[in-house]
């Protein structure tokens, strides 16, 4: 299995996403402060990454103050983790994991500061193999809605690489190969980073699950032409209502799924929701962040201009042109088959089966 994030001997080793696929190096991170770089440079990238990165940074920095009295503990520790839910504004899995290390914090504030340091970086590394398990259980359940023979579209990177390992939407395909259905995933190059032919390429191969890379501007063509069954992505912060942020580029790709019937329904209305491509989020339930209403209240990240006027440091635009850099768009809920979570399939209606969902969840 990719070990994309790892506790080391007191620090956090992070495969070096940035270096893929032509180079399969690690970085070692040695402080917080180190752990915010990386996450900010997308050394490490993907919403459960991100919050198992975060809650190791977390566990890093406490490892690393000096003895304190507990009130003074407590405020540089809850300080350290409040700089590093400033690295991102997107993934909700960032804040998800430091609001749960501060918890741990809280519960445990009473034991020395050894102890409690500890405590944490156990938290830390729970976060990490809990990560990996509820993306089996995802894999699980999502595997149940791929047939044998599926085309299956993705876009970014949901494998691996973007969880603490196995993944997300890619998880779901995993599970599905498994169980030795035969598929075919069409990968987005997912401009303007190339998470996909980079990394989900990357993953495709090393797992040896048939693929075939497409630009991004392919994807309705591939529809048109009947290629695609179905389209499988990640999340990065869902609403309450089922509106999802996931990277740029999902939304277009929803609204195509909406547009493209099987032959059969060609004549069909629009409302007939169960005979257009299914589009599929697949994302834990740590993704969800009830505190929204709507995709609209999301946060979206913009990125600097050099991600899309240069690639791998050489310029492809004119100098002086303005870029306008979204990380992330919005899929409204109404385009979404179902939300693949580690605890079932969400369906329609969303608000409520998302608070059904997490109900049972704190029950558990």
């Amino acid at each position: 299995m990719i070990k994309t994030i790892i506790w080391k001997n007191n620090t956090v080793v992070l495969i070096d996403q940035n270096a893929l696929p032509l180079a399969e190096r690690y970085v070692v991170c040695k402080s917080y402060k180190e752990v915010i770089s990386a996450i900010k440079d997308l050394t490490v990238r993907g919403a459960p990454a991100i919050g198992v990165a975060a809650a190791m940074g977390a566990a890093l920095g406490a490892l690393h103050l000096p003895s304190l009295p507990p009130k003074f503990f407590q405020r540089k520790f809850f300080a350290i983790c409040d700089e590093i839910a400033q690295a991102r504004p997107t993934a909700r899995n960032l804040f998800w994991a430091l609001e749960r290390m501060k918890k741990c914090f809280d519960q445990t504030k009473h034991l020395s500061q050894r102890a409690l340091v500890d405590k944490l970086v156990n938290e830390a590394k729970r976060i990490c193999s809990e990560d990996i398990e509820i993306n089996r259980q995802m894999g699980k359940y999502g595997s149940t809605l791929l047939a044998d023979g599926d085309n299956i579209l993705t876009h970014c990177n949901a494998g691996a690489l973007a969880t603490a390992g196995y993944g997300t939407a890619l998880g779901v395909i995993r599970a599905a190969r498994d169980q030795s259905k035969n598929l075919h995933v069409y990968v987005d190059e997912t401009r303007p980073v190339l998470q996909g032919a980079r990394l989900t390429a990357w993953e495709l191969k090393k797992e040896k699950i048939p693929f075939t890379l497409i630009t991004d501007n392919m994807a309705g063509f591939l529809m048109w032409q009947g290629k695609v069954d179905k389209i499988i992505v990640g999340a990065d912060r869902i609403a309450a209502n089922g509106d999802t942020a996931n990277k740029i580029g999902t939304y277009s790709l929803a609204v195509l799924a909406c547009a493209h019937y099987i032959p059969f329904y060609v004549a069909a209305p629009l409302s007939a929701c169960a005979h257009y491509i299914p589009f599929y989020v697949a994302a834990p339930l740590s993704t969800i962040d009830i505190s929204l209403k709507t995709g609209a209240a999301i946060p979206i990240e913009e990125r600097k201009n050099e991600e899309v006027t240069h690639f791998k440091g050489f310029r492809s635009a004119p100098e002086g042109t303005e870029v306008y850099n979204p990380a992330f768009d919005i899929t409204p809920a109404k385009y979404i088959t179902a939300i693949i979570t580690e605890k079932g399939i969400i369906t329609k209606p969303y608000r409520a089966a998302i608070a059904r969902v997490l109900r049972g969840k704190k029950r558990s």
